[in-house]
């Protein structure tokens, strides 16, 4: 039975609550894996209300200090009481910004994860597994064989490395305690870099993880063009193919240590950029838990 006390906390704090849900919703839709088709959206929108019923009491970014219940502070600095916000404009354009935070850490996630596929799809195609497109059920594209062999690998490091436990721990609930909507604007400066940076080092890591195997596959069809040109009664387009494949499952089977290890460090490197923005935009967190 839910104690009278935090009962009455959700229901005194009910609108600030719907603010950090939709932020926690709208990172729950855009965050990789956890935006599949494949979760009921009832699930989605139960696990936002369970972590934004977690962190309100953390919330000092909507909390005024020393202030009577039902008192917030609005984004921006003034007091007001949200008992009755939501029945005012402002309180739906709070609700978008929140929204906007939450997409923008869920995006940023997803764009981390896009290297992946994305390297598959470089070498796919020398491979010889270029028209082998089929629909992902995790990044809900059509995804080359090789892209989503990179693209389970990737989730499969991101579930074993605690990787919710960061989202939800380092991104979602230290954004509740430093960053609202009014910061994010008037410090977006770092924001548009960060979203900005992330294109080109999506491609920049791509090639890291797949330039092995592709200037290996590279100097493979060279080989074979050579002997082509040797001995012409060699068919080299049915001999071709065997040869790059195998070529290619060698060099995965033989680079895996070296990809698995790029894949957590890149991962790692996103939960990074993430709290260096909210260091950068964000209010000081006065407690840290650890």
């Amino acid at each position: 039975m839910v104690d009278n006390a935090v009962l009455q906390n959700i229901l005194t704090f009910g609108p600030v609550f719907l603010l950090i849900a939709a932020r926690a919703l709208a990172m729950i839709e855009v965050a990789p894996l956890l935006s599949s088709d494949a979760i009921p959206q009832l699930v989605k929108i139960a696990l936002a209300g369970l972590a934004a019923f977690a962190v309100l009491p953390t919330a000092e970014v909507f909390m005024a200090a020393n202030s009577p219940a039902g008192m917030v502070t609005l984004p921006g600095g003034s007091s007001g009481d949200l008992r009755y916000e939501p029945f005012s404009l402002r309180f739906i354009l709070l609700l978008i910004g929140e929204g906007i935070i939450g997409i923008i850490i869920g995006f940023y996630m997803t764009v981390i994860f896009a290297t992946f596929s994305t390297a598959g799809q470089f070498f796919s195609l020398q491979m010889g597994f270029g028209a082998s497109e089929t629909f992902d059920p995790l990044s809900q594209i059509e995804n080359p064989l090789m892209g989503q062999y990179l693209n389970i690998v990737s989730m499969l490091i991101f579930v074993t490395m605690g990787g919710f436990y960061t989202l939800f721990l380092g991104g979602f609930w230290r954004s509740v305690q430093t960053l609202n909507i009014i910061s994010l604007i008037e410090g977006r400066e770092p924001v548009v870099k960060m979203l900005a940076s992330g294109l080109p080092r999506l491609f920049h890591d791509a090639m890291i993880i797949s330039l092995p195997i592709l200037g290996t596959l590279f100097l493979t069809s060279l080989t074979t063009g050579l002997i082509s040109k040797a001995a012409p009664q060699i068919n080299i387009l049915s001999e071709g193919f065997p040869i790059s494949i195998s070529v290619a499952f060698i060099l995965i089977y033989a680079s895996l240590p070296f990809i698995t290890e790029t894949i957590k460090n890149l991962i790692e490197g996103g939960f990074r950029d993430i709290e260096t923005l909210y260091t950068q935009v964000g209010r000081q967190i006065t407690g840290v838990v650890q």
